[in-house]
């Protein structure tokens, strides 16, 4: 064992996690694809200046506080390191600087955070279309703002938060056009006055509408048959709200909210369930963060979406948890140290049923046209996939079969959620039953000289903060 814990994964929960559990003596490697603690949505927070902060609000700025501690903890912090694969046994392999090799403890903790929600409609595809939270990191990267004109469309708080963002750093926004049907502000008035007891992200809801209604931004509610026309690049975003209407782009960034990311838990096979609130995918785990598989353990938004503080609180609770599990802390003190996040994790999770009815995609995200492309590596179109369910296509991982279809790079994270819901839809079944892709090493395209370095000699000098005894 080269640790007594692997966290994988540099955001909110992956850092609160490292700096628990170092703090409690054990020796833990965090390990992150990025060359910067703090994950999408704390991305560069160590470096940004006070202008940048500004533009990107309150919430971001407070990643620096969780960015101190993390930066005096005794933790063996590896960032650029991809894993690529992870075994039964704990043992992972990653590779840094284009040199594989493995690491194993007794307990591993994912955190690997979300993914945007795709939005296959006709034109997803062409250039100058992309997520609404590239846009966001290009701001907290350079910061940078698209040229021309900007529409964006979808649903979800994030999609209003770089509308209001980008507008502040200057960018064209000609138009917003949300996606989210007339009947889930009917669906969300039931499950307000649960989140009026922790009522701060619906002030900062509130502010956030009422500078969208100050700027000159056209604003469309309840938009259907979405699609983007043009040739070589996106010129125009054609739509019905209550009548047709059709909005000229230069880019469109498209949202239609966030899901887990489980490429590594699926790659460990550990039980998932779908939820039908959030319409995704989640693992299953208790309320410490343990998996379906013994000393594997999942915290953060990679267990269902309920935004940084939360997934900063279940880091917590999770690192608590492995602390117990490994006999460093006894029942009692874990119970009285894990007070503060149970009660952040209370407060942050009261709002979300809110949200999850308020902003719930549209039924068609998950049901395109036939013509339009779902499995972007392997150019796969939705009516294909309805003709494979016809030939007797049962699932997902039978599509490989048929089309190829979740075989590309990027292993299903871009359409693995089109084509259960296609295929469930076909069948008359639930998205539970039709199941998900098998996700297999590597998890990410690797090249051959990282492979034939495993085994050799590590190099003299590694860009690491190396843990202290």
């Amino acid at each position: 064992m080269t640790h007594d814990l692997i966290v994988i994964g540099g955001g909110p929960a992956g850092m609160a996690a490292a700096v628990t559990a170092s703090g409690l003596g054990l020796k833990v490697a965090l390990l992150d694809e990025q060359y910067r603690p703090g994950g999408q949505i704390y991305r560069n927070v160590g470096i940004a200046d006070s202008s940048v902060k500004t533009l990107l609000g309150k919430d971001y700025a407070a990643g620096a506080s969780l960015l101190a501690q993390f930066e005096r903890a005794p933790v063996d912090y590896r960032p650029g390191t991809l894993v690529w694969d992870i075994d039964s046994a704990r043992t992972v392999t990653v590779i840094s600087e284009n040199r594989a090799e493995c690491l194993s403890a007794p307990h591993l903790l994912i955190a690997t955070g979300a993914l945007e929600r795709p939005s296959p409609i006709p034109g997803w595809t062409l250039p100058g279309v992309m997520n609404a939270g590239a846009a966001q990191i290009a701001l907290k990267s350079g910061p940078c703002v698209p040229e021309g004109k900007v529409v964006l469309a979808g649903t979800g708080p994030l999609l209003l938060l770089v509308a209001c963002q980008l507008l502040a750093a200057g960018a064209d926004v000609t138009a917003l056009v949300e996606t989210a049907p007339r009947g889930n502000g009917i669906a969300a008035l039931r499950r307000l006055p649960r989140a009026l007891t922790a009522p701060a992200p619906l002030v900062k809801g509130v502010r956030m509408l009422a500078k969208l209604c100050a700027s000159r931004v056209r604003w469309y509610r309840h938009a259907t048959n979405l699609k983007i026309e043009g040739d070589a690049q996106a010129s125009a975003v054609r739509f019905d709200a209550g009548g047709a209407h059709c909005e000229a782009a230069d880019v469109v960034l498209l949202h239609h909210g966030v899901v887990p990311n489980t490429q590594l838990t699926r790659l460990l096979r550990l039980e998932h369930r779908w939820d039908d609130a959030q319409v995704a995918w989640r693992p299953v785990r208790d309320e410490w963060g343990a998996s379906s598989q013994p000393a594997v353990w999942i915290a953060g938004d990679g267990t269902g979406i309920d935004g940084a503080r939360a997934a900063q609180a279940s880091g917590t609770l999770a690192a608590l948890g492995i602390a117990h599990a490994s006999g460093r802390i006894g029942e009692v003190e874990r119970d009285q140290r894990s007070k503060a996040s149970w009660r952040m994790l209370a407060r942050e999770r009261a709002v979300r049923p809110y949200l999850e009815a308020l902003f719930r995609p549209p039924n068609w995200i998950g049901a395109p046209s036939d013509e339009t492309m779902v499995c972007r590596c392997e150019e796969v179109t939705a009516g294909q996939i309805r003709e494979m369910a016809r030939m007797g296509c049962a699932g997902p991982n039978q599509t490989k079969f048929f089309s190829r279809c979740g075989m590309g790079p990027c292993q299903g994270r871009l359409c693995g959620l089109t084509v259960t819901q296609i295929l469930a839809a076909e069948h008359h079944a639930s998205p539970q039953t039709v199941g998900a892709y098998h996700v297999r090493a590597p998890i990410k395209p690797v090249s051959l000289h990282a492979l034939a370095s495993l085994g050799a000699e590590p190099p003299a000098h590694r860009a690491t903060k190396e843990f202290s005894e």
